[in-house]
């Protein structure tokens, strides 16, 4: 997937005259992407436009206008776009209750070492999570996730043969949910 440059970021003005159809098309984008993994875990596949909105959202927030400062969010975010047959993922642990988000989160250190995409029964990808963001005393309610596929991995993602499964196995935490057919297709569609 082509990364994100400095020339595809509109300036504020530009930006905000767009912005309304282009959050509106992003949320839908999202909503399709995004997969439930239990009560308390939701995972959205990102891609270059869900990427590049976030960037411009921070640009427009922090009113930046240099062009450092806004290559700046690009490089932080840019790390989000899929390379080659790779899945990327924002993880989100979903804490509505205020006075138990600590307890809660520190409840799941170690979630993000247990998630796995699997592609029938052959196929098990660990997913890769951005470093930075969990400690071995602490996880943040937000984590970056990349699922690296092989070739033949990749193969068996877009060709739709045998079912797609996101799980997570953490002694706190199990869930398995089995991938909506439009949503493995829309990714399919991206990956290669």
């Amino acid at each position: 997937m082509e990364r994100i440059t400095l020339a595809d970021v509109k300036r504020l003005p530009e930006y905000e005259a767009m912005r309304d159809a282009m959050r509106s098309h992003v949320i839908d984008l999202k909503k399709r992407r995004r997969v439930p993994l239990g009560d308390r875990i939701s995972l959205v596949f990102e891609n270059r436009e869900t990427v590049l909105f976030q960037v411009q959202e921070m640009v427009r927030a922090e009113r930046i206008t240099s062009a450092d400062a806004i290559q700046a969010e690009i490089d932080v975010y840019g790390l989000s776009v899929p390379e080659r047959d790779e899945l990327s993922v924002t993880m989100f642990i979903e804490i509505t209750e205020r006075v138990a988000i600590r307890p809660e989160l520190d409840r799941l250190i170690g979630v993000n070492e247990r998630l796995r995409l699997r592609i029938g029964e052959r196929h098990a990808v660990l997913g890769v999570f951005e470093p930075g963001w969990s400690r071995e005393d602490r996880i943040a309610a937000v984590q970056y996730v990349k699922f690296p596929l092989t070739p033949e991995q990749a193969e068996a993602f877009k060709s739709g043969r045998e079912p797609v499964f996101l799980e997570v196995d953490h002694p706190n935490y199990q869930a398995s949910i089995r991938m909506k057919e439009a949503a493995r297709q829309e990714l399919a569609r991206e990956i290669g």
